[in-house]
This record gives structure tokens, sequence and C-alpha cells, in this order.
């Protein structure tokens, strides 16, 4: 999932956390306390800026059934809160587990781990507040989660695009496939699958 339209360009260390992107987003690691503000900015990112690439119902169900905070990424420490002047400004990150989208309500959901080398990591729940877009928000996340998961030994990406998100997406050097829909209460949401490669930047 993805806000759509922030461009820019973020710096990490290996672990994913990055203090100043250059452009005044500071990137953290997300933490418990920060769940209920995480989860009110994701319903108003997605409702800000799916409005126009999703019908209202199905729109509606999304944020009801699908979007939100993974709590698993918060208590694995690849979930990022992106900062601008102490304001919350974006979230998202990486995983090293099986579940490729969806809050802690969707109920398809895995909790067994990825092997590096042989799958691909997931980009998770990225959403910049609609006050921040075209901020550098998204890239910055995206960047400090790339280096983290490179990191841990990955060296492909996957992730479930909104379609709002698809041309930031692919921005960053995602491949789409053919696109899908996901049940939310009852409605059919569209989104669409996408994937990178890691390309190693010693030898690129």
């Amino acid at each position: 999932m993805a806000d759509a339209g922030v461009t820019g360009a973020g710096s990490a260390d290996a672990g994913g956390v990055a203090a100043n992107d250059g452009r005044g987003v500071s990137i953290r690691v997300a933490t418990r306390d920060d769940i209920p503000a995480l989860e009110a900015l994701i319903a108003r990112s997605a409702a800000a800026l799916g409005r126009t690439f999703y019908a209202p119902d199905a729109l509606a169900m999304a944020i009801r059934d699908i979007f939100g905070v993974d709590s698993q990424l918060v208590d694995d420490g690849s979930y990022l809160v992106a900062e601008i002047d102490g304001r919350l400004a974006g979230c998202g990150g990486w995983s090293r587990f099986a579940t490729l989208f969806g809050s802690d309500r969707y109920a398809d959901r895995s909790p067994a781990l990825l092997v590096p080398g042989r799958d691909a990591a997931r980009v998770r729940a990225m959403f910049t507040a609609p006050d921040y877009v075209r901020r550098g928000v998204g890239s910055a996340i995206m960047h400090a989660s790339e280096r983290a998961a490179r990191a841990a030994g990955f060296d492909a990406l996957a992730l479930m695009a909104t379609l709002s998100g698809v041309a930031f997406y692919r921005g960053h050097g995602f491949i789409a496939a053919a696109g899908v829909t996901v049940d939310a209460g009852g409605i059919a949401v569209p989104f669409v699958p996408m994937h990178k490669t890691l390309h190693d930047p010693a030898g690129a």
C-alpha cells in the first residue's frame, strides 16, 4: 500500500533508520505508543489520496478491514515513522514475515518467516499524511526500508500496491504484475502486486 505522488531521497544506516534525509524528513522506528496516531494517519491518507482511484464504498471497506498498522512489524522494529519538524508525516516499512499486506484486522495473515536469498522481503503499509505529500516522505521511508532489507540478506522486495500508489512504486523501480481484487466486507477492492530486485550499490 502507498500514498501517491511522493518523491525525494532518503539516507539510512544498515538498520534502516535515518536521522534526517537532507530534506527535513526524519525517520525513526515506530513503537507501540505510536499505533493510535499511525492508525489515524493511515485512515486520513487513504481517504484523501485514494478517493480518485476507488469507489467510495470500496475505499471505506478497505480502510475498515485492510489498511492499518501490523503490530508484528512494530514489535520487529521494521516499521518506521517519518516526521517533519517534529510532526507525524508518514509511516511504512519492510517485513521479514510472509504476510504481504493488511493490518492486524485483516484475516489473511501468516507469521512464517521469509528466507533471505530465496524469498522477497515485503514492503508494508506505506502512507503519507495528506499535508506532507510531495515532500520526500515516501521516498525516505522506501530508501530506509530497502537498505534494512538488503542488510538482512534479502535481494528482492514484493508488495501489494493501492491503485494510488502504483506510480510511486514504479518510480522506485518496482514492476507491476496483473491486478487482483481483495474482498473487504463483501466488496471487491482492486490492488496491484509489484516486485523489485535489490542491487548491491557497491556492484552497481
